[in-house]
Formats: structure tokens, C-alpha cells, sequence
């Protein structure tokens, strides 16, 4: 009788566990924003990010760069897991940005949770010899 419990127990701690790992694994964190002007008005953009990706159900598969109204200037979709690559960066060339625009903002998503509400902000009247790094500290 004692064994059934001692087992009952552990499957349970197990459950307990995974919710756990499983609801830390959330919001995408976006870490930092290199912006590298071309001079033709494009723009190569390396994104750093950080997700505690678990599985191929639940991990970070994309990054966009948006303007304030939320049109999607520039879409970097992510096909894989990083589980041992934490924080990571990808890059996305050619992103058109409107001359008349100075914030852009970055926005994540995985899998399960959708796309998080911490978009990393970035304005582009701080670049400076065509180059722009923005952190989520600053």
C-alpha cells in the first residue's frame, strides 16, 4: 500500500513539475535590436532573443519588425527549437522601412503563448553612421 502512495506522490511532483517548467516557458524576451542601414532604405536587422523552448510544440518561431500601427515591415520565422542555444540572434535583411518612419518596434511569438506584449522599442533618429543597437535595459 505504502509503494502505491510513495508512486501516486511522485507522479504527482512530476505533474506539479512540468506545469511549472511549462508556465516559465512564456513571453518571448526579446533582448536586443542591431539595425545596419544599406543606404538604398533597406536595412539588415539581427534580433537577440530568449525562451525557455521546451519541444517542437512550444518554442520561439518568429520575430517581426512592425511600425507603430503594426504593419509588418520585416518577418524572420524561426523553423526549430534553440533548447540549448539561449539567449540566440537571427538576422533578416532588406527590411523597407518608410523614410517617414522613426519608431519601429520588435515583436516575438512561440508557438503556445502567441505573440508577447513586450515589443522592444526602437527609434531610428538615434542611428548613428547607419548602425542602431537597442537593448531591453536601455
Amino acid at each position: 500500500m505504502l509503494d502505491k502512495r510513495k508512486r501516486y506522490l511522485a507522479a504527482i511532483l512530476l505533474a506539479l513539475a512540468l506545469a511549472v517548467q511549462d508556465a516559465n516557458a512564456g513571453d518571448v524576451d526579446i533582448i536586443a535590436a542591431d539595425f545596419h542601414a544599406d543606404g538604398q532604405g533597406r536595412w539588415t536587422v539581427n534580433v537577440t532573443l530568449r525562451h525557455q523552448d521546451t519541444d517542437w510544440e512550444h518554442y520561439a518561431d518568429n520575430w517581426q519588425v512592425v511600425d507603430e500601427k503594426g504593419k509588418v515591415l520585416g518577418d524572420r520565422v524561426l523553423f526549430h527549437p534553440h533548447i540549448n542555444e539561449q539567449p540566440f540572434t537571427r538576422s533578416l535583411s532588406g527590411v523597407q522601412i518608410p523614410e517617414d518612419t522613426s519608431v519601429v518596434y520588435i515583436t516575438a511569438h512561440d508557438k503556445k503563448h502567441g505573440w508577447t506584449d513586450n515589443r522592444l522599442r526602437v527609434d531610428l533618429a538615434k542611428t548613428k553612421m547607419g548602425r542602431l543597437k537597442v537593448t531591453s535595459e536601455q
